[in-house]
């Protein structure tokens, strides 16, 4: 079956449209417990990438993309296995927030092929996603009880975030919301991490802390499409959306808001 008409059959049974802000159990450290179902955790259903190469996770083949009916990008190809990252490179308003949330499944594509399963995502977009009323460890426990993983204290201790469980979310400074909102990646058992500039506010030891927390979930099988003008010190491929720009883009192309 070709890559389109997965594409095209995945989006009719409902797959391609889920996307979730939640994310990877917190493996780096320790094995979580099982999601509850019948899917299994990561580390279970995946081979590690020091074993034979799986099925990619990802594969894009000659994508376009569009925002409200104006062409962003054009033929986009990728292959992603188990292990392997891309960091999506280009200038504001380039493309890079259109192409992660078509990968997403928030937005459709308008041409090319695109295999994925969503149900192995987990997107960490610009905006937080948390609740300013809930405590630090109340929101990480929701989306942990959302997708059966577990591991809280795990999340808390690997972004440096214990010491402030019990604090509202609402107190908290930017750098701080930013830690909880990628914190989520450490407590639903998903390997596909998509992320939207997720050093946004950090300091340099919470970058430092980033960067090595995605060092061990690639080193364990995991997979990571990052957008970020940051140098992470990660061994990926570089995907320059500027050279898929469109020819005679629309007059809004370059509009950072709008892409």
């Amino acid at each position: 079956m070709s890559a389109w008409r997965f594409f095209r059959s995945e989006r009719r049974h409902g797959t391609a449209g889920h996307a979730s802000t939640a994310g990877l159990s917190a493996r780096w450290s320790l094995h979580v417990q099982k999601p509850a179902g019948n899917r299994p955790a990561f580390g279970i259903g995946h081979q590690s990438v020091a074993g034979h190469m799986t099925a990619p996770l990802l594969t894009l083949a000659g994508l376009h993309c569009s925002r409200g009916g104006v062409p962003v990008l054009e033929d986009v190809s990728l292959t992603l296995h188990p292990g392997e990252a891309a960091v999506v490179k280009g200038p504001n308003g380039s493309g890079k927030t259109t192409l992660l949330r078509t990968i997403a499944g928030l937005q459709p594509a308008t041409r090319g092929g695109m295999v994925r399963d969503g149900d192995s995502i987990a997107y960490v977009p610009h905006a937080n996603g948390v609740k300013g009323t809930l405590s630090v460890a109340e929101n990480l426990a929701f989306w942990a009880g959302l997708h059966g993983a577990g591991g809280v204290d795990a999340a808390l201790d690997a972004f440096a975030l214990g010491a402030l469980r019990n604090r509202r979310v609402q107190t908290l400074s930017a750098g701080q919301k930013r830690r909880l909102a990628l914190a989520r990646l450490l407590v639903t058992g998903r390997p596909f991490w998509l992320l939207d500039e997720p050093t946004d506010s950090l300091d340099e030891a919470s970058v430092r802390l980033f960067a090595d927390l995605a060092r061990a979930h690639l080193a364990s099988g995991g997979v990571a499409l990052i957008a970020s003008h940051a140098d992470l010190g990660l061994d990926a491929q570089v995907l320059d959306v500027a050279s898929h720009r469109p020819t005679g883009a629309d007059a809004r192309f370059g509009d950072e808001a709008f892409l």
